[in-house]
Formats: C-alpha cells, structure tokens, sequence
C-alpha cells in the first residue's frame, strides 16, 4: 500500500468543534472524492460526517447507518452548493472483503457523488486511486487499533457508547487526516483549524 502523501493532526474540544472541522473539509470535497472514517464509537465520526454534509450543502438528518449499510443524502438545489455532489454515507462494520463491498455497488455512484465510509479501513480503498483517511481518537482510551478485525473495537467491545454522547461533549478528540493519491497530493486548506505543534509530513513520521 502507498504510503499517504502528508498527514495533519488536530485537537478538537467539543462535538461543535467537530462538526465545524466537519464542515470545514465539507465545502472542499468534489465528486469522485472517497472519505474513509476510523475510530471507537463515541469518537465522532457521525459528527464529523454531519459536519461534512453542512460543508457540501446536503440533505440535513445524517445519522449513523448501522443497521442499513448505505444512505445516500441528496443535494440541496437551494444549499449552499447548488449542483454539487450528493453524499453517499457507507457503513462497513458488518461487511469482511473488499468482494462485499463489491457486492453493493458502490462504483455505481463514486464519480457523481462523494462516498464516506466508516470501518472502510482495508476494504474501500481499491475503489478510488485518491483517498482522504480521517482517525478520531477520543482523549480516554480512545485508539483505533486492532479489534474486531475493523481497526477500532466494535459495538460490543465499545460498550455500545453512542456517537458523541453529550455527556462527553467537552472531551477532546484527536483528528488525523491523511492524503493519498494525485488528488490529494497536496493537503487542503481549513481555515481556522491548525494543526498541533510538532506535526510533521507523514513521510517524516514513518506512516505508511
């Protein structure tokens, strides 16, 4: 597997600050673009994703599709990116091989919408020679390691902590984005939203 062509790290306070990241890389995404979401539930990655939604001027109401595996939420002729793509919302938990993935169809909508894909990690990566990964890390124990086979635990493992409880919503998070492919060959901009001090290319810090 290529290695990503940089990496960028941020800290994030609150659910708020999430979906604003959220937003913030939102509005930059295009059609054809695949978004790939790791991390513990109660780590965000619904937030974040809702927050991507506001960015690229979709239908509101994005939830987490665990128990349907696809959502497609449509663009808004009269949002803030009238003719943009939709967002196709993909929830890879329960699905084992690429051949699965496969088996839904995804290519179907790749180049007219973007595709997000929580626990896509190993599985959706073949679909697009351009990719964005995003980890989130909760500040307690929070890793995306190797449980379940699905780089994070799953909903057993996790306790069946919903995503971004509000009990949680001033725990801060740990977001690291990666590019890979020619379409991401440099990093986007997120205004307002630096990295942390020290980041460094993800060549430098040996990702791969």
């Amino acid at each position: 597997m290529s290695a990503a062509a940089w990496q960028r790290t941020l800290e994030v306070q609150t659910a708020e600050h999430t979906h604003t990241l959220g937003a913030a890389l939102g509005a930059q995404l295009a059609a054809g673009d695949l978004v790939i979401l790791t991390g513990e539930l109660g780590a965000g990655k619904t937030t974040f994703t809702q927050g991507l939604g506001e960015g690229m001027g979709v239908r509101a109401g994005i939830i987490s599709p665990t128990f349907v595996l696809v959502r497609i939420h449509p663009n808004l002729p009269d949002g803030p990116r009238p003719g943009g793509p939709d967002l196709v919302h993909v929830d890879a938990y329960r699905l084992e091989s690429a051949s699965e993935i496969d088996d839904i169809d995804l290519e179907n909508t790749m180049d007219s919408a973007v595709t997000v894909v929580e626990w896509g990690r190993d599985r959706v990566e073949h679909l697009s020679e351009s990719r964005l990964e995003v980890d989130l890390y909760r500040a307690l124990g929070g890793t995306p390691a190797a449980s379940s086979g699905h780089g994070s635990p799953g909903p057993a493992e996790a306790g069946g902590v919903l995503d971004f409880d509000t009990d949680d919503d001033g725990e801060p998070r740990t977001v690291v984005i990666r590019g890979f492919g020619p379409r991401w060959a440099q990093p986007p901009a997120l205004p307002g939203l630096p990295i942390l001090p020290g980041t460094l290319p993800a060549a430098a810090e040996g990702n791969s």
